[in-house]
């Protein structure tokens, strides 16, 4: 190997070691390798940070945005209540997660549909009370899989096939065919997951966390004549485990009814009083059909959905202390309604307005984001802190938005435009349209994220450039010559996807195809597709890194993971994985 081949060795080690023993995060450490690399020359300026105008990387951005509309909506709420609902177990909440995300992404390109779903799967996995680190990996390696099962699921098959009829012009492959091997690695791969998730898959993060915040309130909401929620049971309105919060009674036509069980029916006007944690109140807020009870909150003149919930603490030396909100007329004097108090690690029940405050109460407040600005160095107030993602959905823009976002789709899939094109007309329409604010576009861009897929794309470069790749690949596929065709079908697969753990996913499948060719032809193999589908399945097959797959980046930081978590869990998958195609390969076209 040459000198730059080395250099490009020992730098992606290196990254590998910081990224296992989670010292940096990859955005950091994938960037500094990029730096290292230019610094030595193997990279110029343009290949360091081609990535950074790369398409792809683009659209993930843009992607952020639309799949923000969509949870800004509450657009998507028929998905999550209807096919994701409320399973009863982890295994449950896998399945219907995992079954239905790899049917949709045979069809579909699997870096949107998981921009979209991530934050599908962030809010239900509060609702449903199972740690976001159990789906977020399942749910990326969910649409790895169903994108195998045909030539459109990804990019990568797509890549092949150009090859494959640049070599031969007369060679043609049916859609579907590669679902010969793809189908039965999709049901292995989700039974994989779902049945050694529990040992292997941490349970780092998710609903639970909100339950180490002590501050805890009474929040009384009303449920609105004409909303979905009337005439549905508590369980089925997904009222009766929502996590860190707990139904306490029901007022209906002046009557209370304590100990609310699961199947009792909503009528329009019950007042619903919970208890539980400011994290899960923000949850109760985004469920249509319900409104804060407050008589205070109906008589803000800002939209709802402008409003935010503020946290505002009582000063020792407040004028608010010893008095009522009605005394001080509150909502007139500082424009916003209170919806709950909590006191010295209690929360306070009564009626909001003859609560007389005292010094150290924290009020949760319904108001504009200007009360930050405006009351930050209040006398009033010793402490004023926003709640984050307390917006309340703009329901009745949720039509509008998954139009917008079915029209992209469509456009897409048809071939009329590229998604880059499609997501950047998507998201302009979903800013003009009031679908969600400039702000909140911003706010939903991960530049972890982007930075990362972007660094990986000069990795990359450095690996191809350096001829590294074309060394491992060529040795890889030397070594296993005397094990006969099932060796060098195996080897091929392994080396392709070691290969798609350091590189893309369509530079691993570029790199491998005419290695994959030439072997074939040096072992007088009857037929090129065995060879051709092996590489298009392993390149595809990225689960022991973060960074081989876009949609893996994706999933780390709303799932809590560290680098090693997919080596724990992923290696295993990738050699199970390696022998099913392997085998089904050579005993359907062998």
């Amino acid at each position: 190997m040459t000198w730059q081949a080395w250099v490009t060795l020992a730098t992606v080690a290196g990254m590998l070691f910081v990224m296992v023993r989670n010292l940096a995060g990859p955005d950091v450490t994938l960037l500094g390798g990029v730096v290292l690399l230019l610094s030595m020359g193997i990279l110029t300026s343009k290949e360091a940070f081609a990535g950074f105008a790369n398409e792809g990387m683009l659209t993930v951005g843009v992607l952020f945005v639309v799949a923000a509309a969509m949870r800004e909506t509450g657009a998507l709420d028929f998905f999550v209540r209807r096919i994701l609902g409320r399973p009863r177990s982890v295994i449950g909440a896998q399945l219907r997660l995992m079954v239905p995300a790899a049917g949709i992404s045979a069809f579909i390109n699997n870096t949107p549909l998981v921009a979209a779903m991530v934050p599908i799967v962030s809010d239900w996995s509060k609702r449903i009370g199972v740690s976001a680190s159990r789906l977020m990996m399942p749910l990326s390696w969910a649409t790895i899989l169903g994108g195998t099962c045909s030539l459109i699921g990804t990019s990568t098959n797509l890549v092949v096939v150009g090859l494959v009829q640049k070599k031969d012009p007369s060679i043609h492959i049916p859609l579907f065919e590669i679902a010969w091997v793809g189908i039965p690695v999709a049901i292995v791969g989700i039974a994989y997951t779902v049945l050694l998730s529990k040992r292997l898959l941490p349970d780092r993060t998710g609903s639970l966390e909100a339950l180490r915040d002590p501050r805890e309130y009474t929040v009384a909401m009303r449920v609105e004549a004409g909303s979905p929620v009337v005439g549905m049971t508590i369980e089925e309105a997904g009222l009766r485990h929502l996590p860190g919060l707990f139904l306490v009674d029901v007022e209906r036509d002046g009557d209370l009814l304590p100990a609310v069980g699961p199947e009792v029916r909503l009528k329009a006007d019950d007042q619903l009083t919970f208890a539980g944690v400011v994290e899960s109140v923000v949850d109760l807020r985004k469920i249509r059909g319900l409104v804060p009870a407050t008589e205070q909150v109906a008589k803000l003149t800002d939209p709802r959905p402008e409003r935010r919930l503020v946290e505002a603490v009582v000063a020792s030396q407040s004028p608010l202390v010893g008095k009522t909100p009605k005394e001080i007329e509150f909502r007139t004097v500082y424009n916003a309604a209170i919806i709950a108090v909590h006191r010295r690690g209690e929360r306070v029940r009564g009626k909001i307005g003859t609560i007389e405050l005292k010094a150290g109460d924290t009020l949760l407040l319904d108001t504009h984001p200007n009360f930050l600005r405006t009351r930050r160095n209040d006398a009033a107030f010793a402490l004023v802190a926003a709640v984050e993602g307390s917006a309340a959905p703009r329901h009745e823009r949720a039509w509008l938005a998954g139009g917008v976002v079915l029209a992209m789709i469509v456009a897409n899939a048809a071939g009329w435009i590229s998604l880059l094109l499609a997501g950047l007309l998507a998201a302009g329409a979903l800013l003009l349209t009031r679908c969600l604010t400039a702000d909140e576009a911003r706010e939903a861009v991960d530049l972890r994220v982007l930075v990362a897929i972007a660094a990986s794309f000069g990795v990359g470069a450095a690996i191809e450039q350096s001829g590294l790749a074309k060394v491992l690949g060529a040795e890889i596929v030397r070594l296993a010559e005397p094990l006969g065709t099932v060796g060098i079908l195996a080897a091929v697969y392994l080396a392709t996807t070691v290969l798609t753990e350091l590189v893309t996913n369509n530079s691993a499948a570029a790199l491998m195809f005419p290695i994959a060719m030439a072997t074939a032809e040096a072992a007088h193999a009857p037929s090129l597709k065995p060879f051709y589908y092996v590489v298009m399945m392993a390149a595809s097959a990225s689960f022991s890194t973060p960074i081989g797959y876009a949609t893996n980046l994706m999933v780390l930081s709303p799932g809590g993971y560290r680098f090693g978590d997919f080596l724990r869990f992923g290696v295993p998958l990738q050699l199970l994985l390696a022998g099913v195609t392997v085998v089904v390969v050579y005993l359907r076209w062998m």
